[in-house]
């Protein structure tokens, strides 16, 4: 069964919102086939840990005022390498530039159809980007050095 109409409303506008804060290569898949607890994936990227939190408290900001919307679950907020807002029926990544191109979640989800998110002016990587060094940038970067950044301090890693 496809994404439901409402998750794909507000979607589009968490999608809006991360664009008015210049978030860039705003995507969202249709995962609702092989992912039954949530219908869609939305990915955006900001260029540095000030813009991704200016992203998720925007998307946070507009879906609540507009669809009166609130995450269940919110995560990475400290590190703002990879900010994490569950809705249930959606989730929203909001990643650093490097982690973006090091994880590739487009990857994992090609297969999935994506969501229109009629965004009228979207940002994209290469507006930021021009010279291509990201991802040189993240090739330099090894596992152990992002799992390092992206670590719970919370967690045991005995």
């Amino acid at each position: 069964m496809p994404a439901l109409q409402e998750s794909i409303d507000a979607v589009r506008v968490a999608a809006r919102a991360a664009n008015d804060v210049k978030a860039m290569d705003i995507v969202a898949f249709d995962v609702s086939q092989p992912i039954a607890i949530t219908d869609i994936f939305m990915v955006a990227t900001g260029s540095n840990e000030r813009q991704v939190l200016a992203i998720a408290e925007e998307v946070e900001k507009q879906l609540h005022l507009q669809k009166n919307l609130d995450p269940r679950s919110r995560e990475g907020v400290q590190e703002a390498q990879w900010v994490l807002l569950d809705y249930g029926d959606f989730v929203i990544h909001i990643m650093h530039k490097q982690a973006r191109a090091y994880y590739d979640l487009e990857r994992l989800w090609k297969d999935c159809p994506q969501v229109d998110l009629q965004l009228e002016h979207p940002f994209t990587l290469a507006d930021d980007d021009p010279d291509g060094q990201l991802a040189s940038k993240a090739d330099d970067l090894n596992e152990d050095d992002l799992r390092s950044r992206f670590a719970d301090p919370q967690e045991s890693h005995d």
